[in-house]
């Protein structure tokens, strides 16, 4: 795989730790979430320290497709139907004002950013997408049903939102990242009070910010039954129409798509980790309504979700009250990080977030998702078959043509080798002569 942000861009070197130290607020993990705690914090004037498993910026920041939209499918209609319309006016603001924020520092942080609308399609039913168009705009942005849009393809109906926008995530990361305090290569392996324990020594810190993506800690805060991962698959083409806005699906069989200076990315087949799935859906897409394009660059994306579609942001438990934690951004991880940065460094200050609420942890995890990640931890921890993920233990699925060990509970990732790829494990795994 070839990831289209690492081209041309040289990324900062931070040392590792070397023994024990002591900080007011420690983060835990160096993507675009971490990485913008920490300098809302430092900016804050709070001591802060960073620290992060490999580079910063080397886990899901890199495989995003970088759109900074509000457009979240049609989840606000699904928020007014479960929590009233002031909830789903609330989440909006705080997508709202995610966007402005990143245009803001982006002003200082030469990023590709970049103006454009976002865009909502459907080839089936539209109503769903009048509906939400129509409650949108009774919300305050002024959303837009239309039939026209200069597609290769058909659809039966979209919505556009205005002033969103698109930019190159890690030019920004990179950028946010100077001056902060921060360790790369230094793995916490366990949290217990205060202190977050180390294979290079102990940090002592009187607030904890977990941003690892998925909490890798538990039984607290239950995020192992709140959570499960999805694959999904993004090509760059060469050659091919572009796009003056970013382009979402609401069909379970679309593909999304934005464009970044001459290449057109196309991303989809999205499906639960650990089960089938590969490059056929986009590249049979790109081939049929771009022929002669050439692909350029290829890479898989993995998202945490949520059991409600609302990411959870806020104390990791009740019975951790100095932990916080920011994780299940779905397929929206870019605005998500942004509205927890805010959300976090007020409540590691003891101040209060109009946000707060919406995106809170503790809220009610009944939801038909929990019981359908339930049963497939319940199956996959009864396969007799080795090996097993060293997070809860669930039996790993060989895929053999990405050449991966994969965990169809939590989404753990391993190479071949049993080399860990992605969490929530915490490391690789003995695969000698099991592949099956």
């Amino acid at each position: 795989m070839e990831y289209l942000w690492e081209k041309d861009v040289v990324p900062p070197e931070f040392p590792a730790l070397s023994g024990d130290a002591s900080t007011d607020v420690l983060v835990i993990g160096g993507g675009m979430t971490g990485v913008l705690c920490a300098k809302k914090l430092h900016d804050a004037g709070i001591d802060c320290m960073l620290l992060e498993s490999s580079r910063i910026g080397s886990g899901m920041t890199k495989g995003t497709t970088a759109v900074l939209t509000a457009q979240h499918d049609t989840l606000y209609t699904d928020i007014e139907k479960r929590f009233g319309r002031e909830h789903a006016w609330l989440y909006l603001d705080a997508n709202v004002e995610a966007v402005d924020s990143f245009r803001a520092l982006s002003a200082a942080i030469p990023c590709d950013f970049r103006d454009v609308p976002s865009v909502m399609y459907t080839a089936k039913d539209p109503d769903a997408l009048r509906r939400e168009a129509r409650l949108v705009r009774a919300l305050g942005v002024e959303a837009e049903f239309t039939t026209d849009l200069p597609l290769p393809f058909p659809v039966s109906g979209a919505v556009r939102f205005p002033g969103m926008a698109e930019f190159h995530p890690l030019k920004f990361l990179y950028g946010a990242a100077a001056g902060l305090n921060i360790y790369e290569n230094t793995k916490v392996l366990r949290i217990k009070g205060h202190f977050a324990e180390t294979e290079r020594g102990r940090v002592r810190a009187k607030k904890i910010i977990v941003a690892a993506h998925f909490p890798p800690w538990y039984p607290r805060g239950l995020y192992f039954m709140k959570l499960y991962q999805k694959r999904s698959y993004v090509i760059a083409l060469e050659g091919a129409q572009k796009l003056d806005f970013t382009l979402d699906n609401h069909d379970p069989d679309g593909v999304y798509m934005r464009s970044f200076g001459d290449l057109l990315l196309i991303g989809g087949g999205t499906h639960r980790t650990g089960k089938s799935g590969g490059f056929e859906t986009v590249r049979q897409f790109a081939e049929t309504y771009y022929p002669g394009a050439r692909e350029r660059y290829a890479w898989i994306n993995q998202d945490c979700v949520s059991l409600d579609g609302v990411p959870y942001i806020g104390r990791y438990s009740p019975q951790m009250r100095d932990v916080f934690v920011a994780t299940g951004f779905n397929l929206w991880g870019m605005t998500s990080s942004m509205i927890a940065s805010d959300i976090l460094t007020d409540m590691v200050q003891g101040r209060k977030n109009e946000f707060a609420g919406v995106f809170a942890p503790d809220r009610s995890a009944i939801r038909g998702q929990l019981f359908a990640n339930a049963g497939e931890a319940v199956i996959d921890l009864a396969v007799p078959t080795a090996p097993r993920c060293p997070h809860m233990g669930c039996a790993l699925k060989w895929d053999p043509a990405r050449q991966t060990w994969e965990c169809p509970c939590h989404g753990s990732r391993f190479d071949g080798d049993g080399e860990l790829i992605a969490g929530p494990a915490l490391h690789g795994i003995n695969v000698k002569n099991k592949k099956n």
